[in-house]
This record gives structure tokens, C-alpha cells and sequence, in this order.
């Protein structure tokens, strides 16, 4: 492969890691930023975004011989809209040269009052380039939810929202969607859990009924296929208040099946349906970085645009009703499987007489490096099993997705494993407990 040759002002196609490649400009870098030791690579400013990075010279390409391909790869809207910029940025230049503007670009204008966050291409977190104020940009090759998203605030959607189950999840949901001033209606089985948002502005609905009838869009997220069917289809229940036009959204982790007969009676009635679970947990919910996995009626995910933004960094549309439910249950079985194996390593640890505190340590300069896992281990060696992803709903869902693979005919042999540990966990009183918790099926 010919090496390209890249100068100050080159516009580029930037790939940061398991990102798709972004349109930037090669630009130079702040005086007191110095280039990563030994690699080759170019700062650059991403259009769309106000990001910077060091990118390696492999991870660029020049931007007009590949636009077309690029265009191909990435269909959503925050990316057309860094195109835009770019289109936008070449009208302005009056036909000077690319790599001859980069002063005039900047002329008069300041970049960053803030040292800059430099990510890695090899990092996980795409947030890190942005200001701590600002929402996540990154697009994905799946269209991610409508940018309305101006320096960190969101122009909410004049549609009414109805919210229903205030749980650890929704809760968090429910909060970020008043504060970017989204107007709510809540309803929850346990009345009193309503009190704390009718104060920050929320209205009370009475019933599940009544807020599907009062508003134009009602989310749900509850604890388990029972209690969102239950929710639909029992005594005052959405159902009796959908009518034509009127778009739900079921946002609790469930199985594909239900997901079908859920959606298939609200459509019967004229409504609209998506399913939205949610990637995180209750501290995630809390800061608005949930992910969040959407499929079915694709005007309502648009329709969603402002409300995805205020609870989520970032947002999937995958297609027909059920897919979301699969790929949920498929990322869940993962995150159960890999917490089990970190509680029974660290058991391990102490089995053999190895200090916990350095196999943390350990694992936590090496290639398996996370939050989540430095969190949960932190946790873990505290004695600190406060519910952030309570283990019973864990469980269930690798039941779920055992139970999918077996509908599948594909064989889940470390998810039953796993499944097996949380069962114990559970007769062990550790339901209400942090997915951590598996770790007393370990010593007892």
C-alpha cells in the first residue's frame, strides 16, 4: 500500500479505533502538545465535532479520492452533517488550496479555552476528545439518533412524554429527560417513587391507561417479560389507552417473543411501536450515557430524537421488532459471563494465596482494562454490593439468552455456567444486590 503524504490543512478521513472514519483536517497541534512516542501519525480536528486526535498515518486517507467510499459506509445524520462542514468549509475557501488555509480557518477564532483530551486510536472511549459539558458525537455505521444537540443542550421534543416503571433505570432516565425540559408524565406501581419527579415538574398519571391516552409517546421499562406484558395488557393498561397515532416504546430487557406480542397488539390498536433497551447501569442512567438499542417503527426512533439524546451518548436503530431484544440479551449473557469469571478469578486469587488487591492491579494494566471491571472489583474487595445492576435481573437475562440459543439450536455452554453461579448467588439472598454480588457463590 503507497504511503500518503499528508501536510498542515490536508483534508482527511480520520479512523480512531473501532469508530468509522470521520472527516477532519490535518492541523497542528497545540505547542505543548507533544506527538506520541513512536508512532507516526498527524493531529486532527474533525469537522461536526470541534475534536482533536492523534491518529496514526495507516488510519488516514486523503478526503476527496475517497468520499464517495466513505458516503457508502456511514449514513447517519451527525455524520452528514460533518460532510456538510466540510462542503461548507470548501465554499468558503473559494477554491484556495486544501493544504494552504489552515490560518485562515482559524483566523479570529479560538479552538479550546481547555487543555485538550487527546484519545488514543486504540481507546475506548470516543467522550474523551470532548469537552466534560458536551454530549457524545461519534456516529456508528448504524444511524445513531437526530443531532439537535447544540454545545451540550438539547432542544426537546413538543411532543408529550409518558414514562412508566421508576426503577434504577428508569429513574435516571426519567430525571435527564426533565432536566433537558422534556414535559413527563410518570406512573409507577410503587405510588410514592412518583413524588420526587412531580417535584421537579413531572405530572402524576394514575394509571398506565391514562398516560398512554394523555401523551403522544410512552416509554416503559420494568423488570421482566411478566411485569411489561402485565403493563400492556392488564387491568388499566396501555392498551386500553392507545389509539391511532399514539407510539410506545418498551424499553425493558425482555425476550424477542414478547417483544412481538407486545408490539403486535399495539399495532393492532393503530399504535406505534419500538422497542428501546438500554446498555448500562443506574449510574450510567443517572449521567445520561446510556446506549441505547432501538428497532421496529423507524418514525418513532426519529420521533425519539430529543429524548434519546437526553437519557444516552448514543443511539442504534437495528431493523424489525426483536432484533433489539436479541442483541441485548446477546450483550448482557456476555457482561454476566465475564462478571462470574472476574468474581471466581479473584476467589481463585485468595485460594492459592495470591493477594486480590495485586491481581486487580494486574488486570488492570493489561488488555482487559476497564471500568467496568476496575469498578466492580473495587467493589467487590470493599464488600460494597450496592445494586447498580441488580443480580437477579442479570440472571434472568442470561436465561433469556440461553433460552434464545436454544431456540436458535446454537449451543450457549459458558452462559448456562454462568447461570448457574447467579442461581446460587441467589439462594444466597444476593437478588437485590449488585451484579457483583455473584462473587458470595464463590465463598459460601
Amino acid at each position: 500500500m503507497a504511503t500518503v503524504h499528508l501536510r498542515i490543512g490536508d483534508l482527511v478521513w480520520g479512523k480512531l479505533g473501532r469508530y468509522p472514519p470521520w472527516p477532519g483536517k490535518v492541523v497542528s497541534p497545540p505547542k505543548d502538545l507533544k506527538k506520541p512516542r513512536g508512532k507516526k501519525c498527524h493531529f486532527v480536528k474533525f469537522f461536526g465535532t470541534e475534536d482533536h486526535a492523534w491518529i496514526k498515518v495507516e488510519q488516514l486517507k486523503p478526503y476527496h479520492p475517497h468520499k464517495e467510499e466513505m458516503i457508502k459506509i456511514n449514513k447517519g445524520k451527525r455524520f452528514q452533517q460533518a460532510v456538510d462542514a466540510v462542503e461548507d468549509f470548501l465554499k468558503k475557501t473559494k477554491g484556495k488550496e486544501q493544504n494552504s488555509d489552515s490560518k485562515a480557518e482559524t483566523k479570529g477564532k479560538k479552538t479550546h479555552n481547555k487543555p485538550l483530551k487527546i484519545l488514543e486510536e486504540d481507546d475506548e472511549d470516543l467522550s474523551a476528545l470532548k469537552d466534560p459539558s458536551e454530549k457524545d458525537t461519534a456516529s456508528t455505521s448504524i444511524q445513531a439518533a437526530d443531532s439537535t444537540a447544540i454545545n451540550g443542550s438539547i432542544t426537546p421534543t413538543d411532543k408529550r412524554i409518558g414514562f412508566l416503571g421508576l426503577g434504577l433505570m428508569g429513574s435516571g432516565i426519567v430525571s435527564n429527560l426533565l432536566k433537558m425540559g422534556h414535559v413527563v408524565t410518570v406512573w409507577n406501581r410503587t405510588a410514592e417513587k412518583c413524588d420526587l419527579f412531580t417535584q421537579e415538574g413531572a405530572r402524576l398519571g394514575r394509571t398506565p391507561a391514562e398516560v398512554a391516552s394523555t401523551c403522544d409517546i410512552t416509554f416503559s421499562c420494568v423488570s421482566d417479560p411478566k411485569a411489561a406484558r402485565d403493563l400492556v395488557m392488564g387491568p388499566s393498561g396501555v392498551l386500553q389507552g392507545i389509539r391511532p397515532g399514539k407510539c410506545y416504546i418498551e424499553m425493558s430487557t425482555v425476550d424477542p417473543e414478547t417483544i412481538t406480542e407486545i408490539s403486535q397488539v399495539i399495532t393492532t390498536r393503530g399504535g406505534r411501536f419500538l422497542e428501546a433497551p438500554v446498555a448500562g447501569s443506574q449510574q450510567l442512567s443517572n449521567d445520561g450515557m446510556l446506549v441505547i438499542l432501538a428497532a421496529g417503527d423507524r418514525t418513532v426512533y426519529e420521533d425519539c430524537s430529543s429524548c434519546f439524546q437526553a437519557m444516552g451518548k448514543t443511539s442504534f436503530f437495528l431493523g424489525q421488532a426483536g432484533n433489539a431484544a436479541k442483541m441485548m440479551l446477546i450483550l448482557n449473557m456476555v457482561q454476566g459471563s465475564f462478571m462470574a469469571t472476574i468474581a471466581e478469578g479473584l476467589t481463585l486469587a485468595h485460594a492459592t494465596g495470591q493477594s486480590q488487591h495485586t491481581f486487580l492491579d494486574i488486570l488492570s494494566q493489561g488488555q482487559m482494562a476497564s471500568t467496568f471491571v476496575d469498578q466492580k472489583c473495587q467493589y467487590i474487595l470493599q464488600g460494597n454490593f450496592k445494586p447498580d445492576y441488580y443480580l437477579k435481573h442479570i440472571q434472568k437475562d442470561l436465561r433469556l439468552a440461553i433460552s434464545m440459543g436454544d431456540t436458535a439450536n446454537h449451543p450457549t455452554p459458558m452462559a448456562a455456567a454462568a447461570n448457574e453461579v447467579y442461581k446460587r448467588a441467589k439462594a444466597l439472598d444476593q437478588s437485590d444486590n449488585d451484579i457483583s454480588a455473584v462473587y458470595r457463590a464463590y465463598i459460601h
